[in-house]
Protein backbone atom coordinates (compact mmCIF):
# COMPACT_ATOMS: atom_id res chain seq x y z
CA UNK A 1 0.00 0.00 0.00
CA UNK A 2 2.67 2.16 1.09
CA UNK A 3 4.98 1.40 -1.95
CA UNK A 4 7.76 1.09 0.64
CA UNK A 5 8.27 -3.31 -0.24
CA UNK A 6 11.57 -4.15 -1.32
CA UNK A 7 9.90 -6.46 -4.28
CA UNK A 8 6.01 -8.16 -4.45
CA UNK A 9 6.86 -11.42 -3.70
CA UNK A 10 8.51 -10.40 0.04
CA UNK A 11 6.22 -11.48 2.37
CA UNK A 12 6.81 -15.40 1.18
CA UNK A 13 10.28 -15.41 1.52
CA UNK A 14 10.22 -13.78 4.41
CA UNK A 15 8.34 -16.64 5.66
CA UNK A 16 10.78 -19.11 4.43
CA UNK A 17 13.84 -17.53 5.17
CA UNK A 18 13.04 -17.72 8.99
CA UNK A 19 11.43 -20.88 8.32
CA UNK A 20 15.01 -21.87 7.76
CA UNK A 21 16.16 -20.35 10.40
CA UNK A 22 13.83 -22.42 12.72
CA UNK A 23 15.50 -25.45 11.43
CA UNK A 24 18.36 -24.86 11.51
CA UNK A 25 18.36 -23.88 14.96
CA UNK A 26 15.70 -26.41 16.54
CA UNK A 27 15.51 -28.90 13.53
CA UNK A 28 12.49 -30.26 12.16
CA UNK A 29 10.30 -33.84 12.46
CA UNK A 30 11.14 -36.96 10.14
CA UNK A 31 7.59 -37.66 9.43
CA UNK A 32 7.70 -34.16 8.18
CA UNK A 33 8.89 -35.71 4.49
CA UNK A 34 5.12 -35.24 2.84
CA UNK A 35 5.60 -31.59 2.02
CA UNK A 36 9.34 -33.07 1.04
CA UNK A 37 7.31 -35.36 -2.01
CA UNK A 38 5.18 -32.12 -2.18
CA UNK A 39 8.14 -30.17 -3.75
CA UNK A 40 9.69 -32.87 -5.30
CA UNK A 41 6.26 -33.43 -7.20
CA UNK A 42 6.40 -29.82 -8.85
CA UNK A 43 9.56 -30.08 -10.34
CA UNK A 44 8.74 -31.64 -13.36
CA UNK A 45 6.01 -28.88 -13.98
CA UNK A 46 9.46 -26.67 -14.17
CA UNK A 47 11.08 -28.44 -16.15
CA UNK A 48 7.94 -28.09 -18.96
CA UNK A 49 8.15 -24.61 -18.67
CA UNK A 50 12.40 -25.08 -19.17
CA UNK A 51 11.80 -26.40 -22.23
CA UNK A 52 9.14 -24.21 -23.75
CA UNK A 53 10.45 -20.75 -22.80
CA UNK A 54 14.09 -20.07 -22.17
CA UNK A 55 15.93 -18.87 -18.99
CA UNK A 56 14.99 -15.13 -19.34
CA UNK A 57 13.03 -12.59 -17.09
CA UNK A 58 9.79 -13.90 -18.34
CA UNK A 59 11.37 -17.52 -17.05
CA UNK A 60 12.12 -16.15 -13.98
CA UNK A 61 9.11 -14.21 -13.09
CA UNK A 62 6.49 -16.49 -14.48
CA UNK A 63 7.97 -19.81 -12.40
CA UNK A 64 8.80 -18.24 -9.06
CA UNK A 65 5.52 -15.78 -8.87
CA UNK A 66 3.39 -19.02 -9.21
CA UNK A 67 6.21 -21.41 -7.06
CA UNK A 68 6.76 -18.99 -4.36
CA UNK A 69 3.57 -19.83 -2.82
CA UNK A 70 3.89 -23.55 -2.54
CA UNK A 71 7.30 -23.31 -1.43
CA UNK A 72 6.39 -21.19 1.00
CA UNK A 73 3.88 -23.83 2.29
CA UNK A 74 6.00 -26.10 2.25
CA UNK A 75 9.13 -24.99 4.01
CA UNK A 76 6.65 -23.21 6.47
CA UNK A 77 5.06 -26.77 7.14
CA UNK A 78 8.54 -28.72 7.49
CA UNK A 79 9.38 -26.55 9.94
CA UNK A 80 5.93 -26.71 12.23
CA UNK A 81 4.98 -30.06 11.45
CA UNK A 82 4.42 -32.09 14.47
CA UNK A 83 5.74 -29.36 17.08
CA UNK A 84 3.51 -28.84 20.00
CA UNK A 85 3.67 -25.38 22.11
CA UNK A 86 1.41 -23.72 25.01
CA UNK A 87 -2.04 -22.00 24.33
CA UNK A 88 -0.82 -18.81 25.14
CA UNK A 89 2.32 -19.37 23.23
CA UNK A 90 -0.37 -19.40 20.68
CA UNK A 91 -2.39 -17.15 21.32
CA UNK A 92 0.71 -14.60 21.61
CA UNK A 93 1.44 -16.05 17.86
CA UNK A 94 -1.95 -14.95 17.03
CA UNK A 95 -1.32 -11.35 18.92
CA UNK A 96 1.50 -10.97 16.11
CA UNK A 97 -0.52 -11.46 13.50
CA UNK A 98 -3.21 -8.84 14.33
CA UNK A 99 -0.98 -6.51 14.99
CA UNK A 100 0.32 -5.46 11.27
CA UNK A 101 -3.85 -6.19 10.41
CA UNK A 102 -4.42 -3.23 13.30
CA UNK A 103 -1.09 -1.29 11.04
CA UNK A 104 -3.32 -1.74 7.60
CA UNK A 105 -6.53 -1.10 9.27
CA UNK A 106 -5.47 2.10 10.31
CA UNK A 107 -3.56 2.93 7.04
CA UNK A 108 -6.79 2.66 4.77
CA UNK A 109 -8.71 4.34 7.57
CA UNK A 110 -6.76 7.42 7.59
CA UNK A 111 -5.88 7.50 3.61
CA UNK A 112 -8.99 6.49 1.96
CA UNK A 113 -10.87 8.93 0.08
CA UNK A 114 -14.52 10.08 0.52
CA UNK A 115 -16.88 6.54 0.24
CA UNK A 116 -19.22 7.93 -1.88
CA UNK A 117 -17.36 9.38 -4.39
CA UNK A 118 -15.36 6.46 -5.04
CA UNK A 119 -17.94 3.89 -4.78
CA UNK A 120 -20.02 4.00 -7.92
CA UNK A 121 -20.35 0.83 -8.50
CA UNK A 122 -20.34 -3.00 -7.74
CA UNK A 123 -16.76 -3.76 -8.44
CA UNK A 124 -14.17 -4.34 -5.89
CA UNK A 125 -12.51 -1.47 -5.44
CA UNK A 126 -8.67 -0.59 -4.80
CA UNK A 127 -9.68 3.13 -3.93
CA UNK A 128 -11.32 1.88 -0.49
CA UNK A 129 -8.49 -0.58 -0.19
CA UNK A 130 -5.37 1.33 0.82
CA UNK A 131 -4.68 1.35 -3.17
CA UNK A 132 -3.82 -2.43 -3.24
CA UNK A 133 -5.37 -5.51 -4.50
CA UNK A 134 -8.99 -5.28 -3.13
CA UNK A 135 -9.46 -9.30 -3.05
CA UNK A 136 -6.01 -9.86 -1.19
CA UNK A 137 -6.86 -7.21 1.32
CA UNK A 138 -10.30 -8.40 1.90
CA UNK A 139 -8.51 -11.91 2.51
CA UNK A 140 -6.45 -10.32 5.21
CA UNK A 141 -9.33 -8.38 7.05
CA UNK A 142 -11.31 -11.18 7.09
CA UNK A 143 -8.38 -13.14 8.50
CA UNK A 144 -8.20 -10.36 10.93
CA UNK A 145 -12.02 -10.68 11.44
CA UNK A 146 -11.86 -14.39 12.76
CA UNK A 147 -9.13 -14.00 14.80
CA UNK A 148 -10.20 -11.15 17.00
CA UNK A 149 -13.96 -13.00 16.84
CA UNK A 150 -11.69 -16.26 18.85
CA UNK A 151 -10.49 -13.81 21.38
CA UNK A 152 -14.31 -12.16 21.63
CA UNK A 153 -14.80 -15.99 22.91
CA UNK A 154 -11.23 -16.23 24.28
CA UNK A 155 -10.90 -12.90 25.81
CA UNK A 156 -7.89 -10.90 26.77
CA UNK A 157 -7.21 -10.66 30.79
CA UNK A 158 -6.80 -6.70 30.42
CA UNK A 159 -10.17 -5.08 29.70
CA UNK A 160 -8.38 -2.20 28.33
CA UNK A 161 -7.08 -4.62 25.18
CA UNK A 162 -10.03 -6.72 25.35
CA UNK A 163 -12.01 -3.24 24.57
CA UNK A 164 -10.11 -1.60 21.66
CA UNK A 165 -9.30 -5.36 20.03
CA UNK A 166 -13.05 -5.49 19.97
CA UNK A 167 -13.24 -2.10 18.39
CA UNK A 168 -10.96 -3.16 15.95
CA UNK A 169 -13.08 -6.45 15.41
CA UNK A 170 -15.96 -4.07 14.05
CA UNK A 171 -13.44 -1.35 11.92
CA UNK A 172 -12.00 -4.94 10.47
CA UNK A 173 -15.12 -6.16 8.98
CA UNK A 174 -16.65 -2.86 8.25
CA UNK A 175 -13.58 -2.35 5.72
CA UNK A 176 -13.31 -5.84 4.58
CA UNK A 177 -17.19 -4.99 3.51
CA UNK A 178 -15.96 -1.84 1.81
CA UNK A 179 -13.28 -3.71 -0.94
CA UNK A 180 -16.61 -5.09 -2.30
CA UNK A 181 -14.76 -8.20 -2.80
CA UNK A 182 -16.96 -11.01 -1.68
CA UNK A 183 -14.41 -13.64 -1.00
CA UNK A 184 -12.00 -12.73 1.93
CA UNK A 185 -15.96 -12.16 3.72
CA UNK A 186 -17.13 -15.38 3.29
CA UNK A 187 -14.11 -17.08 4.25
CA UNK A 188 -14.22 -14.96 7.61
CA UNK A 189 -17.68 -16.24 8.36
CA UNK A 190 -17.14 -19.70 7.29
CA UNK A 191 -14.15 -20.15 9.55
CA UNK A 192 -16.21 -18.58 12.21
CA UNK A 193 -18.91 -20.89 12.27
CA UNK A 194 -16.61 -23.68 11.90
CA UNK A 195 -14.61 -22.38 15.20
CA UNK A 196 -18.06 -21.55 17.28
CA UNK A 197 -19.39 -24.40 16.87
CA UNK A 198 -16.21 -26.27 17.68
CA UNK A 199 -15.99 -24.85 21.30
CA UNK A 200 -19.36 -24.88 22.00
CA UNK A 201 -19.18 -28.72 21.84
CA UNK A 202 -16.08 -28.61 23.55
CA UNK A 203 -16.52 -26.64 26.53
CA UNK A 204 -18.90 -26.74 29.56
CA UNK A 205 -22.25 -25.44 30.46
CA UNK A 206 -21.34 -22.90 31.83
CA UNK A 207 -18.98 -21.73 29.11
CA UNK A 208 -21.68 -22.67 26.16
CA UNK A 209 -23.93 -20.11 27.89
CA UNK A 210 -21.18 -17.78 27.58
CA UNK A 211 -20.75 -17.99 24.23
CA UNK A 212 -24.55 -17.84 24.03
CA UNK A 213 -24.64 -14.46 25.51
CA UNK A 214 -21.67 -13.35 23.40
CA UNK A 215 -22.88 -14.28 19.95
CA UNK A 216 -26.06 -12.22 20.70
CA UNK A 217 -23.38 -9.08 20.88
CA UNK A 218 -22.11 -9.79 17.66
CA UNK A 219 -25.00 -10.53 15.95
CA UNK A 220 -25.95 -7.47 16.91
CA UNK A 221 -23.06 -6.01 15.94
CA UNK A 222 -22.78 -7.72 12.49
CA UNK A 223 -26.43 -6.23 11.15
CA UNK A 224 -25.49 -2.74 12.96
CA UNK A 225 -22.06 -2.87 10.38
CA UNK A 226 -23.94 -4.37 7.78
CA UNK A 227 -26.80 -1.42 8.22
CA UNK A 228 -24.22 1.18 7.92
CA UNK A 229 -22.35 -0.19 5.06
CA UNK A 230 -25.23 -0.07 3.29
CA UNK A 231 -25.86 3.70 4.04
CA UNK A 232 -22.55 4.59 3.60
CA UNK A 233 -22.28 3.28 -0.02
CA UNK A 234 -26.32 3.97 -0.92
CA UNK A 235 -27.25 0.28 -0.81
CA UNK A 236 -23.98 -0.66 -3.39
CA UNK A 237 -22.98 -3.45 -0.99
CA UNK A 238 -26.43 -4.91 -0.89
CA UNK A 239 -26.27 -5.15 -4.44
CA UNK A 240 -22.70 -6.89 -4.56
CA UNK A 241 -23.93 -9.71 -2.65
CA UNK A 242 -27.20 -10.74 -3.97
CA UNK A 243 -24.85 -10.48 -7.63
CA UNK A 244 -26.34 -7.45 -8.92
CA UNK A 245 -24.98 -4.48 -10.23
CA UNK A 246 -25.49 -0.78 -9.97
CA UNK A 247 -29.22 -0.71 -11.26
CA UNK A 248 -29.90 -4.04 -9.37
CA UNK A 249 -30.06 -5.91 -12.18
CA UNK A 250 -29.11 -9.44 -11.77
CA UNK A 251 -25.46 -10.69 -13.00
CA UNK A 252 -25.34 -13.08 -15.40
CA UNK A 253 -22.17 -14.90 -13.82
CA UNK A 254 -21.46 -14.39 -9.74
CA UNK A 255 -17.93 -15.97 -10.10
CA UNK A 256 -17.23 -12.60 -11.96
CA UNK A 257 -15.22 -14.50 -14.66
CA UNK A 258 -13.66 -17.11 -12.20
CA UNK A 259 -15.60 -20.23 -13.90
CA UNK A 260 -14.89 -19.22 -17.46
CA UNK A 261 -11.01 -19.26 -16.45
CA UNK A 262 -11.97 -22.51 -14.33
CA UNK A 263 -12.98 -24.59 -17.17
CA UNK A 264 -9.94 -23.44 -19.23
CA UNK A 265 -7.83 -24.59 -16.72
CA UNK A 266 -9.64 -27.84 -16.92
CA UNK A 267 -9.37 -28.48 -20.40
CA UNK A 268 -5.55 -27.49 -20.76
CA UNK A 269 -5.34 -30.38 -17.82
CA UNK A 270 -7.49 -32.62 -20.42
CA UNK A 271 -5.29 -32.15 -22.85
CA UNK A 272 -2.01 -32.28 -21.48
CA UNK A 273 -2.96 -34.73 -18.46
CA UNK A 274 0.43 -35.95 -17.58
CA UNK A 275 2.68 -33.39 -16.93
CA UNK A 276 0.50 -30.48 -17.70
CA UNK A 277 1.00 -26.90 -19.41
CA UNK A 278 4.28 -26.33 -17.53
CA UNK A 279 4.73 -23.83 -14.57
CA UNK A 280 3.37 -20.27 -15.00
CA UNK A 281 1.71 -21.37 -18.93
CA UNK A 282 -1.41 -21.34 -18.05
CA UNK A 283 -1.09 -17.10 -18.31
CA UNK A 284 -0.44 -18.09 -22.11
CA UNK A 285 -2.85 -20.29 -22.49
CA UNK A 286 -5.42 -18.11 -21.17
CA UNK A 287 -3.90 -15.75 -23.95
CA UNK A 288 -4.26 -18.22 -26.42
CA UNK A 289 -7.56 -19.25 -25.70
CA UNK A 290 -9.93 -16.50 -24.00
CA UNK A 291 -7.90 -13.71 -25.73
CA UNK A 292 -7.01 -11.95 -22.28
CA UNK A 293 -3.57 -12.12 -20.48
CA UNK A 294 -4.71 -12.60 -16.62
CA UNK A 295 -2.98 -15.12 -13.68
CA UNK A 296 -5.00 -17.89 -12.12
CA UNK A 297 -7.80 -16.90 -9.47
CA UNK A 298 -7.75 -20.77 -8.29
CA UNK A 299 -4.33 -22.50 -7.01
CA UNK A 300 -6.52 -25.66 -7.37
CA UNK A 301 -7.20 -25.41 -10.93
CA UNK A 302 -3.97 -24.06 -11.49
CA UNK A 303 -2.16 -27.33 -9.71
CA UNK A 304 -4.16 -29.38 -12.49
CA UNK A 305 -3.71 -27.28 -15.48
CA UNK A 306 0.21 -26.61 -14.87
CA UNK A 307 1.45 -29.73 -13.13
CA UNK A 308 -1.67 -32.65 -14.71
CA UNK A 309 -1.32 -35.83 -12.22
CA UNK A 310 1.84 -34.87 -10.30
CA UNK A 311 -0.30 -32.07 -9.19
CA UNK A 312 -3.84 -33.97 -8.27
CA UNK A 313 -0.71 -36.09 -6.08
CA UNK A 314 0.26 -32.93 -4.47
CA UNK A 315 -3.27 -31.88 -3.61
CA UNK A 316 -3.73 -35.01 -2.01
CA UNK A 317 -0.89 -34.42 0.30
CA UNK A 318 -1.82 -31.38 1.45
CA UNK A 319 -4.97 -32.58 2.15
CA UNK A 320 -4.13 -35.80 4.02
CA UNK A 321 -1.15 -34.71 5.90
CA UNK A 322 -2.77 -32.63 8.20
CA UNK A 323 -5.83 -34.71 8.58
CA UNK A 324 -3.36 -38.08 9.74
CA UNK A 325 -1.98 -35.48 12.42
CA UNK A 326 -5.50 -34.85 13.33
CA UNK A 327 -6.31 -38.60 13.46
CA UNK A 328 -3.23 -39.26 15.30
CA UNK A 329 -4.75 -37.19 18.18
CA UNK A 330 -2.89 -33.60 17.93
CA UNK A 331 -4.83 -31.13 19.75
CA UNK A 332 -5.52 -27.76 18.08
CA UNK A 333 -9.01 -26.30 18.30
CA UNK A 334 -7.93 -23.77 14.66
CA UNK A 335 -7.11 -26.79 12.90
CA UNK A 336 -10.64 -26.91 10.76
CA UNK A 337 -11.00 -22.77 10.80
CA UNK A 338 -6.93 -22.61 9.80
CA UNK A 339 -7.80 -25.56 7.03
CA UNK A 340 -11.18 -24.19 5.65
CA UNK A 341 -8.86 -20.40 6.00
CA UNK A 342 -6.10 -22.06 3.10
CA UNK A 343 -8.61 -24.29 1.03
CA UNK A 344 -11.37 -21.25 0.60
CA UNK A 345 -8.49 -18.42 -0.14
CA UNK A 346 -6.57 -20.51 -2.60
CA UNK A 347 -9.87 -20.88 -4.72
CA UNK A 348 -10.82 -18.00 -5.03
CA UNK A 349 -7.44 -15.72 -4.72
CA UNK A 350 -4.98 -18.31 -5.62
CA UNK A 351 -1.73 -17.80 -3.45
CA UNK A 352 -0.52 -14.26 -4.30
CA UNK A 353 -0.09 -13.66 -0.70
CA UNK A 354 2.04 -15.37 1.91
CA UNK A 355 -1.34 -16.09 4.53
CA UNK A 356 -2.52 -19.40 3.27
CA UNK A 357 0.87 -20.58 3.00
CA UNK A 358 1.67 -19.50 6.93
CA UNK A 359 -2.01 -20.16 8.06
CA UNK A 360 -2.12 -23.82 6.79
CA UNK A 361 1.45 -24.77 8.18
CA UNK A 362 -0.10 -23.03 11.79
CA UNK A 363 -2.92 -25.76 11.75
CA UNK A 364 -0.40 -28.50 11.41
CA UNK A 365 0.83 -27.26 15.22
CA UNK A 366 -0.23 -29.62 18.37
CA UNK A 367 -1.29 -27.20 20.85
CA UNK A 368 -0.84 -28.07 25.14
CA UNK A 369 -3.91 -26.71 26.65
CA UNK A 370 -3.04 -28.81 30.14
CA UNK A 371 0.68 -27.36 31.29
CA UNK A 372 1.17 -23.82 32.62
CA UNK A 373 3.85 -20.95 31.96
CA UNK A 374 6.40 -22.48 34.46
CA UNK A 375 7.07 -19.80 36.66
CA UNK A 376 11.10 -18.45 36.36
CA UNK A 377 13.58 -18.79 38.98
CA UNK A 378 14.64 -16.65 41.16
CA UNK A 379 18.03 -16.61 43.19
CA UNK A 380 16.96 -16.14 47.12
Amino acid sequence: MTKSYVFYEVGKYSVIWFSLLGMFFLGFKRNSYPYLIYLLLLIPGILVSYDIISYDVNFRKSVLFNLSGPICLAIASVFIFGRTIRNDQLLKVLDYLIYPMISMTTYIILYSPDIREVITNTASNSAVSGGYGPNQVATILGLGVFILLTRLLIPYKNTLVQGVMMLFLVLMGYRALLTFSRGGVIVAVAMSIAFIVILYFSTSLKYKAKISLKMLFLIAAALSVWAFAIFQTGGLIENRYANEDALGREKSDITTGRAELLITEIEAFKDNPFLGVGVGRVKTHFKEELGISIPTHNEISRMLSEHGVLGIFALLVLIFAPLVTKLNGRKNIYFYPFLIFWGLTIAHSSMRIAAPAFIYALSLLNIDYDSKKKPALHRK
